[in-house]
């Protein structure tokens, strides 16, 4: 089954999402809401597959950021804290690949923000991927999974495209009996799954293994960066230069919040009781046909939709601990935040020479909030003290999401 196939999965969420994802931008969202006090959002009596709340365990207390919100999480696959231990072994195990050679954390390094630091992935098979990894810091707020896919809006369902997928090879799984018998034949995994699921008929299942993996995920959550504890008072927190910085951030003249904004310093982002925001953008990195062409096969949302006009639009990552995601943009080609500082100065990127030359600053595609800006020596030095300022060495560090594995992880 192709990867296209499987993220086609559900008529009516495609639907919804394309008449949201229509949107250019969304206008920059100011400071959340201290949700800190607010209800956990309800556990339904009984799951949809069969399963059902252990009465006996405690029910499943959030630690999230002050100002954050409660994720979504899907009434069918309510949170619990065997779900999110299962769902970490299951993430950092090998045995989810075909080869077993890779894990979900092959590409998605904790120390890296969950990203792996080159410019494309490698799929288990060695296949090279035509995108980089994104970051899974604040993953459970994300209104859409990847760069361009407005089909994928659980963290379920986007658990299946790396195991199954053959549009790149990602894991290589072949099928779910494999998945299952390997799982079966652990030690640990039986009684793990019996724990997370108690009273399914079957407890080792895909199904049971994409909840896991999702609840897991969920727990991902990156919000103690020096930005974050000067916004809770800690003045002392950043620099003059970063707070310099973040002003240049949020004005009009350089314009990042509008795409880069919220507790997830994205535009794409929902939470429990929250509006669905999904915006995808062209941001002039190419323009090979003088038309805003973007070269195969990375061309964004019309890959999706086909509709022209979606041509080279994809999401905006969250700038959380972007300083150690290098390189940048869906397809590594900015080496640096420099470089990235450079492409939105001038408004796009010119590629003078190459197959895919082309004045990107001219593209009739791109966003109109791409108008270029002229910063000085001491303004560029302010605005990127204030990215690095958004590094959460806590979550970097942070001993929940370790390699279970390792021998060097506790």
């Amino acid at each position: 089954m192709s990867t296209k196939s499987l993220v086609l999965l559900g008529s009516a969420v495609v639907v919804a999402a394309l008449a949201a994802c229509s949107s250019e931008a969304s206008p920059g969202a100011g400071p959340a809401p201290d949700a800190s006090t607010k209800p956990a959002p309800s556990v339904p009596d009984a799951a949809s597959d069969g399963s059902t709340p252990d009465a006996q365990a405690p029910a499943y207390v959030w630690d999230l950021p002050k100002g954050f919100p409660f994720p979504r999480v899907p009434k069918d696959n309510p949170m619990s804290e065997a779900k999110v231990a299962l769902g970490r072994r299951l993430f950092f195990d090998v045995r989810l690949s075909g080869n077993e050679k890779q894990s979900c954390g092959s590409c998605h390094d904790p120390a890296k923000a969950f990203t792996d630091g080159r410019a494309t992935s490698l799929g288990s098979t060695g296949e090279a991927h035509p995108r980089g990894a994104m970051s899974l810091a604040n993953v459970g707020y994300a209104a859409a999974l990847t760069w361009a896919n407005p089909i994928l809006l659980t963290l379920e369902q986007q658990a299946v495209v790396p195991m199954f997928g053959d549009a790149p090879v990602e894991l290589g799984l072949k099928d779910e009996a494999t998945l299952v018998a390997r799982l079966a034949a652990d030690t640990e995994y039986p009684a793990a799954f019996a724990k997370a699921f108690p009273g399914a008929e079957k407890a080792i299942s895909l199904d049971h293994v994409t909840k896991a993996l999702a609840s897991f995920q969920r727990t991902i959550v990156s919000g103690d960066s020096p930005y974050d504890r000067y916004l809770r008072g800690e003045t002392s927190a950043i620099t003059e230069s970063q707070k310099r910085g973040g002003a240049l951030f949020f004005s009009e003249k350089v314009e990042c919040y509008h795409c880069h904004g919220g507790f997830a310093f994205s535009d794409s982002a929902v939470s429990e009781g929250s509006f669905f925001e999904l915006s995808f953008h062209n941001t002039g990195l190419y323009n090979v046909d003088g038309k805003g062409a973007y070269p195969e096969p990375n061309r964004g949302l019309v890959d999706v939709t086909g509709k022209p006009e979606h041509m080279g639009r994809f999401r905006a990552p969250t700038l959380r601990n972007i300083a150690v995601t290098a390189p940048y943009f869906h397809d590594g080609s900015a080496k640096t935040l420099s470089d990235v500082l450079d492409h939105y100065a001038a408004g796009g990127r010119t590629l003078p020479t190459g197959p895919f030359a082309g004045d990107g600053s001219k593209s009739p595609l791109k966003s109109d909030l791409l108008i270029g800006f002229t910063l000085t020596p001491t303004e560029r030095e302010d605005l990127l003290a204030f990215l690095e300022s958004l590094t959460d060495t806590a979550f970097l560090q942070n001993p929940k999401f370790k390699d279970p594995f390792s021998k060097v992880s506790p």
